[in-house]
């Protein structure tokens, strides 16, 4: 046992980025890794590490900056739209989850208070590695993201309001009321969003701009409001996620929430590590062998039935059924309050350590595997897409109203409208050509629609979405998005179609643009080359070297 807290965060440090460099040479989700090393690291194997207040400290500080930084991607606009699909999402497979994992548990001859703990348990889904997973794929803001991270959200609550019901359950004495309970978190919870709302209205604005003159400042004050936040949510008896959530909703709607999240993520993934070892550290493998087989059908039941059911509602509410696929896989696993309501239970005198030891490797089976699936979701709904059509309408309305179907005369279809899709998009339009824009991300979409666009909402992984477009009148279909593989399946898709006309694709390398050349694409963009190509061009127009790079063809 390392008693010296400097030493211990010394070693773990250490050993998390060999494991790190380890599971990146092996292709393997850092997540997995670094939970293999808390394994390691703590009492189970090597008892180098032990549960410490400090070590718990820095990982709480790594949850707050997490869901900060996805509260300040998330203004009022985008609550209001993915709102009733995250409440009705949430909501329907807390219910389904529960219901079902209860009667599993009962068939596996539990008694009726651990088939209640259980069932909850493999209720909730992990908000701070779903959220790192989708920051990591760059996927919190398309569609499925935001839905997923409003039912997560709802999960959050819920979970609070379960483990209130609990506690009153297990307390002697009847001086503990339930109903006034829930009515004390209700009124907290309508006085925290009144006090958020006021801040954002009259206070917030005003003071950012005056932080702003100094960014160093204003990175202390958003780390400060992120923890207070954070703290506030859970002095009222919400979560620390709760609250530092609302933190970074609060300044989502000002023009720093940019530079204030890109400065804030490596602090944020420093101090996650933390979370991620102290979860491997605190698993007891002594208690896990003889829960085996239960563990297996729990987990087989959270990494395919909690999926379902989300496609379930998210197509009964009229989303495509890709969407709906990618927003499921992220409830394919439980959650770290799994693990803490089991120690509520364990606690209380409801469970024995063996039912804390299965929920424990549920959560351990569940998080590993998910993990894996959420990673390569799009290469999952690639093979799965025959089979998921029972979950979409055959009018996906909720994802089909755009001007698309209505489209004459369109020269060009721009796919992608970030920094460089937007100015090529700008550019074309006025050089007079018609063009249509897709781009996955709604708030962008919106954005477009207003300054006079013609915009859809879409992802060229999508095959179907693809078949949609009016490719038969388009001329050219220009990929802004620098990413190979989507490169390569909106290409393949467009193939499939019959697409006649001419493709460009931006790539981030000469190797990527050779392999699309080979592959047949008409032109190829490599947008910091091109654009150095044309600055030196503007000054010099004759190259003072013969094979300047800098000029050589793409």
């Amino acid at each position: 046992m390392l008693e010296s807290v400097f030493v211990q965060v010394g070693v773990i440090v250490g050993i998390a980025a060999m494991g790190g460099v380890l599971a990146q040479w092996l292709r393997q989700p850092l997540i997995v890794a670094f939970i293999a090393v808390g394994i390691l690291l703590g009492p189970s194997v090597l008892g180098l590490v032990s549960h410490s207040s400090e070590i718990e400290l820095f990982a709480r500080l790594g949850i707050a900056l997490l869901l900060f930084v996805v509260g300040l991607k998330l203004d009022l606009h985008i609550i209001r739209t993915v709102g009733p699909v995250a409440l009705a999402s949430g909501l329907g497979q807390v219910v389904f989850t529960s219901v079902a994992g209860y009667l599993i548990a009962l068939l596996l001859g539990m008694s009726s208070i651990t088939a209640i703990y259980v069932a909850v348990a493999l209720t909730f889904s992990s908000t701070i590695i779903i959220v790192k997973l989708l920051s990591d794929k760059r996927e919190v803001d398309s569609l499925h993201g935001r839905i997923a991270v409003g039912f997560l959200i709802v999960q959050d609550i819920v979970v609070v309001l379960v483990m209130i019901g609990l506690t009153a359950f297990g307390k002697a004495g009847g001086d503990f009321h339930l109903g006034w309970e829930a009515l004390k978190i209700l009124l907290k919870g309508a006085g925290m969003i009144l006090s958020v709302a006021l801040l954002m209205r009259y206070v917030l604005p005003w003071l950012l701009q005056r932080l702003a003159h100094s960014s160093e400042l204003l990175m202390l004050f958003a780390i400060a409001w992120a923890l207070l936040g954070a703290a506030a949510g859970d002095a009222l008896g919400f979560s620390k996620e709760v609250g530092a959530f609302l933190a970074g909703i609060s300044i989502a709607s000002t023009p720093y929430r940019e530079q204030v999240a890109a400065r804030l993520v490596s602090l944020r993934d420093f101090l996650l590590l933390f979370f991620f070892i102290e979860l491997g550290a605190t698993l007891d493998l002594s208690m896990l062998g003889a829960q085996l087989g239960a563990a297996i059908v729990f987990s087989l039941f959270v990494l395919i039935g909690n999926p379902l059911i989300v496609m379930v509602i998210m197509g009964f509410m009229g989303y495509r059924k890709r969407t709906s696929f990618l927003a499921g896989l992220t409830v394919a696993q439980i959650s770290e309050f799994s693990l803490i309501l089991a120690a509520l239970g364990l606690s209380l005198g409801h469970l024995l350590p063996e039912t804390v030891g299965l929920i424990t490797l549920v959560g351990l089976i569940t998080i590993s595997v998910s993990t894996y699936m959420i990673l390569y979701s799009h290469w999952l709904y690639e093979r799965l897409a025959p089979w998921l059509s029972i979950f979409e309408r055959k009018v996906p309305h909720r994802e089909s109203d755009s001007p698309v179907e209505n489209a004459d005369g369109i020269d060009v279809l721009v796919v992608g409208l970030g920094r460089y899709g937007a100015a090529l998009a700008s550019t074309l339009r006025e050089r007079g050509s018609r063009l249509l824009a897709i781009d996955f991300d709604p708030s962008t979409v919106q954005q477009h629609l207003r300054d006079g666009y013609m915009v859809h909402y879409g992802d060229a992984e999508d095959p179907e979405f693809v078949g949609t477009l009016p490719l038969n009148r388009i001329q050219w279909v220009v990929s802004t998005v620098r990413d190979r593989d989507i490169n390569r399946m909106l290409l393949n898709g467009l193939r499939e179609l019959g697409y006649q006309g001419k493709v460009a694709i931006a790539t981030s390398s000469r190797r990527d643009a050779a392999w699309f050349e080979q592959a047949g694409v008409d032109l190829t963009l490599i947008p910091y080359a091109d654009a150095a190509r044309e600055a030196a061009t503007k000054l010099m127009p004759k190259p003072a070297v013969a094979n300047d790079p800098v000029g050589d063809p793409v």
